[in-house]
């Protein structure tokens, strides 16, 4: 068999040629496309079950997305040398993958499908995770899987005033609004980003370019369906229905429904209102036909009655304009929240809105602390970092507790983008944000940006202002349509739209949104931004209540950073051969140190717990950095004892003489009786030798000087030696 010739289709989106081609890779999959973007090259394949498993009741589909290290001339750093674990960006990329390629297929699908995405050649220039729902999209194209509208996505980034789709990654560090953008060539379907402060009316805006660029990948995806010669999808295998069966439940249960719906019940007292009526007319059932025939249907009691649930509780949002907490559209939840509510941690703050509660905590740490972000693509440290938690307990569940999930990554991320607009640029800690969830009735990760800000302002973080967030939702028909917000998790799971967008006063810094309906027009979206601006200055002063402004002061147990500039060429002192000077100065004051070079500078960062940790250690260095001054006094240490006098250490590194006749206006016939090795004293620089660079130091001069004091007369040199000769030959 001799080499595959693919079939290819190009096209030049955004100044950038995308090529796309299938037939010669991965053959085997179902579909599979290798998409090419300069060096950046992507390897998509899509593989799907003929049949669903019985009883299969959800479409079991799986995004993984892989950055393979070889794709930059790397060797993995870990232990066994190869890809291990899904890093936190891999995951955040299948997420977004997962997001766009979901609600494309048909109802009803319930075939195990799997797409995987591989980098498997890097360009340091282009970011791959804007191109990866293409390529994974292109697959499905290319393949009779049933999906037959293709979906993709663009990063819009604003920069010097100006959109730019899919920039550069070094064009992408001067951007001030950076947003991921999901959709076909009809809607947006995913919209996800970061800003510093922007408007409603600029995300709006990026929206728009981005869906330009969108409308161009589909297109794409469209010519290469059509040169591979794909005309059909394999078909869908038909769901048996009892529409007789649902016709009885409908009638049976819909006022009941209505009532429990309308009744503003907590979420545990709502769901056992549900149960109970499903049960109801489960013993219904079971008395009118018997337990085969409830056994055999049981399937589609289920079904019947969560598709009933969802019909009336929509309809009555949008009739009557109730929620299921009896609030209206527009009105937030009841909030409390307080700050300083743990003792050990450098800051703390709790954040109740509704049944949703988030605890979050800040842990300052030095550079030492900075975690490594190692991919394929980038290796950097992060000063800034943020866990979310989501246990099981939060929502009266018990699950098995394995790693950190895919969902845990995802909102833990939004809330870290989210605050990391508004940290100090040239902010000497490392922190670390906790957010876990404690309740958990919808919002929880907009719940874990408001406890995580105010927990950085009583930590005492001077951050440029305070971040609230809110989640959205939308329910529709078409004609009639409500904006709800702070959204519970009923309404997000019933809903057409999950809408998360967090900010300050002065505008956007995060959104994430999933739209499951078609047809959002902007005008709508631009409704749903002001109404959670609104709800968003509603909860910021709140929580500006609770707390108006950061911390001056950091906790009395949180560490204390100074940093400190020294010469360059003093570096090497201060760390020693071997490392000795600075590991010495770390066991003797308690203190980290960390060290780097920047603009021919020494950057010196001295951290530890309490400010005479910190100021002893900082005391040490300068010393060493330092240049001894005429005429300044020292602290010093003597350290040998001569017949002549004694050596002393008055700086990190530099010792003298302090002459017999230095130690005290009085005569001192020897020196180990005024002096001891390891005596610490003062003694002030008299001068230093021009020719040989020795220190002429003094004790004397800082002492008082006795009362009556006479200054001893000493002889002219020509008669001292005169008079040493003579007891020379003199002796008997």
């Amino acid at each position: 068999m001799g080499k595959q010739i693919p079939t290819t289709v190009s096209a030049t989106i955004a100044g950038q040629e995308i090529i796309l081609e299938s037939g010669k890779l991965a053959a085997l999959a179902d579909g599979s496309v290798l998409l090419k973007c300069g060096n950046m090259w992507l390897l998509a394949t899509a593989v799907s079950a003929l049949e669903a498993k019985p009883g299969q009741g959800f479409f079991p589909l799986t995004v993984e997305y892989r950055q393979k290290f070889s794709a930059a001339g790397r060797v993995p750093g870990n232990f066994f040398k190869r890809e291990a674990r899904l890093s936190d960006p891999e995951i955040l990329v299948c997420r977004l993958i997962d997001r766009v390629i979901r609600p494309i297929f048909p109802d009803g699908y319930m075939n195990e499908t799997q797409i995987f995405v591989s980098l498997i050649s890097g360009d340091k220039e282009v970011l791959s995770d804007a191109y990866a729902a293409l390529a994974a999209s292109a697959a499905l194209m290319a393949s009779e899987i049933p999906y037959d509208i293709p979906v993709s996505e663009a990063r819009v980034a604003r920069i010097e005033g100006e959109f730019v789709v899919n920039p550069s990654r070094t064009a992408l560090e001067n951007a001030d609004m950076n947003f991921l953008i999901g959709g076909t060539l009809d809607n947006i379907v995913m919209v996800e980003g970061e800003s510093d402060q922007c408007s409603e009316a600029d995300l709006i805006e990026a929206i728009k370019v981005g869906h330009e660029a969108i409308k161009e990948q589909c297109q794409l995806q469209i010519d290469l369906r059509a040169a591979l010669g794909i005309t059909e999808n394999r078909a869908v295998k038909e769901e048996p229905t009892n529409e007789e069966l649902e016709a009885e439940l409908i009638a049976a249960t819909t006022d009941k429904i209505y009532a429990v719906a309308s009744s503003g019940l907590g979420k545990k007292e709502r769901k056992d209102g549900f149960s109970a009526i499903k049960d109801e007319f489960k013993q219904a059932l079971l008395e009118k036909h018997g337990e085969e025939y409830l056994e055999e249907n049981s399937k589609f009691v289920s079904e019947y009655f969560y598709q009933n649930m969802k019909r009336t509780i929509r309809e009555m949002v949008m009739a009557d304009k109730t929620r299921l907490d009896g609030r209206k559209p527009d009105q937030i939840r009841p909030i409390w929240c307080e700050v300083d509510s743990l003792p050990s941690p450098h800051g703390s703050s709790v954040f109740n809105r509704g049944e949703t509660q988030a605890l979050a905590t800040v842990t300052l740490g030095s550079k030492l602390d900075q975690p490594m972000i190692d991919t394929a693509m980038e290796q950097r440290f992060e000063k800034f970092f943020l866990h979310y938690t989501f246990p099981p307990f939060c929502t009266n569940e018990t699950k098995r507790i394995g790693g950190v999930s895919r969902r845990e990554v995802g909102h833990g991320n939004l809330a870290r983008r989210s605050l990391a607009q508004v940290l100090p640029v040239d902010y000497p800690y490392t922190v670390r944000v906790t957010a876990d969830v404690l309740e958990s009735n919808g919002s929880s990760s907009m719940a874990s940006v408001c406890s995580g800000s105010m927990a950085l302002m009583d930590a005492g973080v001077p951050i440029k202002g305070a971040v609230s967030g809110i989640a959205m939702g939308l329910i529709s028909d078409g004609t009639r349509s409500v904006v709800l917000s702070d959204i519970l998790g009923d309404e997000d799971h019933l809903g057409d739209m999950d809408f998360k967008v967090t900010g300050t006063e002065k505008g956007i810094c995060a959104c994430q949104m999933d739209i499951k309906i078609d047809g959002l027009d902007y005008a709508l979206l631009a409704t749903a931004l002001e109404q959670a601006k609104a709800g968003r200055m509603h909860i910021l002063g709140l929580m500006n209540d609770t707390i108006p402004s950061h911390n001056e002061e950091l906790k009395p147990h949180a560490p204390r950073i100074v940093r400190y500039e020294i010469p360059s060429d003093k570096i090497g002192a201060v760390i020693g051969p071997g490392g000795k000077i600075i590991q010495g100065i770390q066991a003797e004051t308690g203190a980290t140190i960390t060290i780097e070079e920047e603009n021919n500078k020494g950057i010196v960062f001295v951290s530890g717990v309490g400010k005479e940790t910190v100021d002893a250690a900082l005391a040490i260095i300068k010393g060493i950095a330092a240049e001894a001054e005429v005429n300044e006094v020292y602290d010093a240490k003597v350290v040998s004892i001569m017949p002549y006098g004694a050596f002393v250490e008055f700086m990190p590194g530099k010792e003298g003489l302090l002459h017999v006749s230095e130690i005290s206006w009085t005569r001192v016939e020897n020196v180990e009786d005024a002096l001891s090795v390891g005596d610490k004293i003062q003694v002030k620089l008299l001068a230093i030798d021009e020719r040989t660079g020795k220190y002429k130091l003094s004790r004397k001069v800082l002492l008082e000087k006795p009362e009556g004091y006479v200054e001893r007369q000493r002889k002219p040199r020509n008669e001292r030696d005169g008079k040493k000769k003579f007891n020379k030959y003199n002796k008997n």
